[in-house]
């Protein structure tokens, strides 16, 4: 059966697959691998690195050092993905993060970005008016907390290390993951019990 390419773009995706295979850089199974391991992430396997790090030091150390590491760790592959930096919120510092420029996301770990975070809206209001963007998710925030904005890039992508919930003292890594969602990570929203 012979597949009908209907649009240029899929004609050019084609083609630079084939490229790709024809010099040795990528074969098809390597693309279709990626492809098929980029379809499976979500913002669980984020949430699961979340809660290892609120129950486990060494590798929160790891995760704030080298996120790309801690990701691995965790059976999440990081091959052929940009580096990962994990933000760390604070008493002192409420991290979000955007991606000015398009969409750079940290799909290895979570997955597919949301609609809202690839909107010129979103982009727009989190440089121009962070605290009126996270007051519109029911983020309020202390005056005396600093808001940090830091833009994900092509070369860099950024998820936030929450800060864990009073009275989650005692519970499992399974019922941590399950609280934490994926605004949790981007920094639009924080965790509760």
């Amino acid at each position: 059966m012979t597949t009908i390419l209907e649009t240029d773009g899929e004609r050019l995706l084609v083609a630079v697959r084939a490229l790709l295979a024809d010099k040795g850089i990528a074969s098809m199974a390597e693309i279709a691998e990626r492809i098929a391991i980029t379809d499976r992430a979500s913002p669980a396997q984020g949430a699961r690195m979340v809660a290892r790090a609120w129950t486990d030091p060494e590798y929160r150390a790891l995760m704030l050092q080298d996120g790309a590491r801690a990701a691995e760790a965790m059976g999440v592959p990081m091959r052929g993905a940009p580096p990962l930096g994990v933000l760390e919120n604070t008493e002192a510092v409420h991290n979000l993060v955007v991606c000015t420029l398009c969409s750079c996301y940290p799909r290895a770990v979570l997955g597919y970005p949301p609609f809202w975070f690839k909107s010129a809206a979103y982009r727009a209001r989190a440089v121009r008016d962070p605290r009126g963007l996270l007051a519109e998710w029911g983020t309020v925030l202390p005056e005396t907390m600093k808001v940090r904005i830091v833009d994900s890039t092509a070369d860099y992508r950024w998820m936030v290390l929450p800060r864990r919930p009073e009275g989650t003292d005692g519970w499992s890594a399974e019922q941590l993951a399950a609280i934490v969602r994926e605004g949790d990570m981007i920094g639009v929203t924080v965790p509760t019990a």
